[in-house]
């Protein structure tokens, strides 16, 4: 019993420490972000909301924050239906093309962020799509499509596909049955397709710097120009505010899961 109990301490106790190590940052950051002084210090010496009232006062803050929650949006609407009609072709699809297709549309999230970002860099500079809101959106739908096409597969494995063929059976077409028949049920799963692709819009600092110009800055690629100039708590209260939003809107899209199951 005590050669059985050993193992699952020591699995308990290497889960323990990889928690507190994912963890770690996020639980330095939140009270550096409440800080009373100018100073990035931990523990903060006195607890103040100054540097909340800093963010949502700047105009230039406020100016990203529109500019990132504007490019989500347009990223979801864009990514999401081209991402579940790529999930419905590919789980309904034996052949190799369509698999050699999915891999394809994956490597978004297996190549390193900063390669991809140079490789649009280049075919932008030739399609002279740099420092454009189009060229800026195209690259994060390119970023939110496997998040989307993951998360409907998943949905569609679930799908009882013969409720599908009956309803092709009596006299619907492939995209009504799908309108009326499928999308209802994989819902969920295409909400939080969304949500992913969502996050992922707005927490990208990388493609902004290849991409967009000074009349496109998002609020993550100002933080990033405002760490070279001064460091100060307002950049932690933005990323407390970040990670909040974040954890909120995964666990919005767990609970439609749930809910659809």
């Amino acid at each position: 019993m005590k050669t059985s109990l050993l193992p699952r301490l020591a699995f308990g106790l290497v889960v323990g420490l990889v928690l507190i190590y994912l963890m770690l940052p996020v639980l330095i950051i939140v009270p550096m972000s409440f800080s009373s002084t100018r100073f990035l210090t931990f523990p903060p010496p006195a607890l103040s909301l100054r540097w909340y009232a800093e963010y949502f006062g700047n105009p230039n803050w406020m100016q990203g924050t529109r500019m990132s929650l504007m490019l989500g949006v347009l990223t979801v609407l864009i990514a999401t239906p081209l991402g579940t009609a790529a999930a419905y072709a590919i789980s309904n699809a034996q052949n190799r093309l369509m698999r050699s297709l999915h891999m394809v549309l994956m490597l978004p999230l297996i190549v390193p962020i900063i390669i991809v970002a140079i490789g649009i860099f280049f075919v932008y500079a030739k399609l002279d799509l740099i420092q454009t809101l189009t060229g800026l959106v195209l690259a994060n739908v390119m970023l939110g499509l496997p998040y989307v096409i993951t998360s409907v597969v998943a949905g569609l494995q679930s799908f009882d596909k013969t409720q599908e063929m009956v309803a092709r059976s009596l006299g619907m077409n492939r995209l009504r049955a799908f309108l009326t028949v499928t999308l209802p049920q994989i819902k969920a799963s295409v909400f939080a397709g969304a949500v992913f692709a969502f996050i992922s819009a707005i927490d990208e600092t990388i493609i902004a710097l290849f991409v967009s110009g000074g009349q496109y800055q998002t609020l993550t690629k100002r933080m990033f120009t405002a760490l070279r100039d001064e460091i100060d708590p307002t950049i932690a209260s933005i990323s407390t505010l970040l990670t909040v939003a974040s954890f909120l809107l995964v666990l919005l899209a767990m609970s439609g899961q749930k809910k659809d199951t």
